[in-house]
């Protein structure tokens, strides 16, 4: 699976109607769509699809035709996301009507290829699964995790508690590997999890 972390546009003219294509990560979806319902008041449709990860790792997809004939134009958008294996990722496409009418068959292509276009454009990163992982940490260990975590670039949120600090984190399994093996020297001082990825017990 890939994603992408920012936004890239597109565009193309076929028989006289514009398409521009945009390609964005998921969570700048709705923003996007709204500013460019702002930006372009006087095009004939705004078509988008998405697909993302629920919180139980269950894909998630949508599209909409925005008035183009039904299953024209939304799904060629979805079916490129699919093919292009994006997650977390949504595609929207402004057309403005050249006043020549394309056919369902000629819409098909001509969102696909736009879709495709805009994504071929994009950077595309590796998506890597992440889990939520939650340890508590004793005051006289907190130097040592805050040098652990800092070193290895991990993104924390501390919760001072009245014993120590709670670390929440979104680890990679990978990254929750590592941890557990600098973290088990410590677990006799008082270091313990509060929250660890599902499937950890398998590795």
């Amino acid at each position: 699976m890939y994603l992408v972390k920012e936004c890239y546009s597109y565009e193309q003219d076929i028989k006289k109607s514009s398409f521009a294509s945009y390609i964005c990560p998921f969570s700048e979806f709705e923003t996007l769509k709204e500013k460019l319902k702002a930006d372009n008041p006087k095009a004939a449709h705004i078509v988008w699809a998405y697909r993302y990860y629920n919180k139980y790792f269950q894909i998630v997809e949508n599209c909409s035709d925005d008035g183009e004939p039904k299953g024209s134009s939304g799904p060629p958008c979805l079916d490129a996301l699919r093919g292009a294996e994006l997650i977390d990722t949504a595609v929207l496409v402004v057309r403005y009507f050249g006043g020549v009418k394309l056919g369902v068959g000629g819409l098909v292509r001509a969102y696909g290829s736009s879709a495709n276009l805009a994504i071929n454009s994009a950077n595309l990163i590796k998506y890597e699964i992440r889990d939520f992982v939650s340890i508590f940490v004793p005051f006289a260990l907190l130097s040592r995790f805050d040098h652990y975590t800092s070193k290895h670039d991990l993104r924390v949120n501390k919760i001072y508690i009245e014993s120590g600090c709670v670390y929440e984190l979104s680890l990679t399994m990978a990254e929750f590997i590592d941890l557990r093996e600098f973290a088990v020297e410590y677990e006799i001082a008082g270091m313990k999890y509060l929250a660890i990825p599902l499937n950890a017990k398998q590795v």
